[in-house]
């Protein structure tokens, strides 16, 4: 057993967005470790088959629940049911997001704000749903962001502005939990292997989608998902999760002249904007 396992030993966990991508690997090794899980997503048939998986292997049986973050009153019930079914909630991770792209011209406000709703909202709801069981525990707090919480590029307003708005609400609050002895850590991958990018703008999942990110580019979940638990396991402010992603933060801040160069060729190139997903 590694640190990262001995860290989550015998907690309770709770993952949002966990039927697919970062949140499913997530699910699948804490669940290998024997971790006490609460799985939420709206799609629960997913949730169901993978809580059948874990427990097929002889492990703790996850509590699957079916969960919309931009609802209300559901990420308190799902605490609650966490709490009811494990005594307690050790971890919370903000996982459940979607991206919506397309040029300023072709967007609508009503985009920016169904990609708040999810990106932001959702994991504030998750938060303060949380934060009460986490503070008796001295637990954690994870918030999946993006890179692109650190440079936005042509295309991609709506998504950069929800994760430019985690990147300062992790800032904001790690001091302020601190006190109360919860520790924040704000993950920032670059592209890594997920439904995310077969996702439309509507937060329909197309599953004929091709990646429009060329594969040499993306690293497979299973390893950005090692890095992700080592650096809560670790307590750490902030994990910046693949080579390009750390080359990509380093640009912003020491040469940022570069990082719009290549944004202004975007612009002006045909193929600039990354298109949202077609199929069925």
């Amino acid at each position: 057993m590694n640190k990262t396992q001995r860290f989550f030993q015998d907690k309770a966990v709770l993952i949002t967005g966990a039927s697919s991508g970062i949140g499913e690997e997530l699910a699948r090794q804490l669940g290998q470790a024997g971790v006490k899980l609460t799985l939420a997503a709206r799609r629960k048939e997913l949730l169901e088959n993978l809580a059948q998986q874990i427990a097929a292997a002889e492990k703790p049986r996850p509590l699957v629940l079916q969960c919309d973050v931009t609802q209300d009153g559901d990420l308190q019930k799902a605490v609650a049911e966490t709490v009811r079914q494990w005594g307690k909630l050790d971890v919370a991770i903000a996982n459940a997001g979607f991206g919506v792209v397309g040029p300023l011209k072709k967007l609508s406000v009503e985009d920016y704000r169904r990609q708040f709703e999810t990106n932001v909202f959702g994991v504030l709801r998750t938060i303060y749903a949380a934060l009460p069981e986490v503070e008796k525990n001295k637990g954690n707090i994870a918030i999946v962001g993006s890179v692109t919480g650190w440079a936005s590029t042509p295309g991609a307003s709506p998504y950069a502005m929800s994760k430019f708005a985690l990147r300062a609400l992790a800032n904001a609050i790690t001091p302020e939990l601190a006190l109360s002895g919860v520790k924040v850590t704000l993950i920032s991958p670059g592209f890594v292997a997920s439904n995310i990018r077969r996702t439309d703008n509507q937060g329909k999942f197309h599953e004929g989608a091709k990646d429009q990110v060329p594969a040499w580019l993306v690293m497979p979940t299973e390893k950005a998902v090692r890095q992700i638990l080592s650096a809560i396991a670790k307590g750490k402010r902030e994990a910046i999760i693949t080579g390009h992603g750390k080359a990509l933060v380093f640009l912003e801040r020491f040469m940022p002249w570069v990082i719009r160069a290549v944004g202004r060729k975007m612009a002006a190139g045909r193929g600039g904007y990354r298109s949202e997903p077609q199929g069925t």
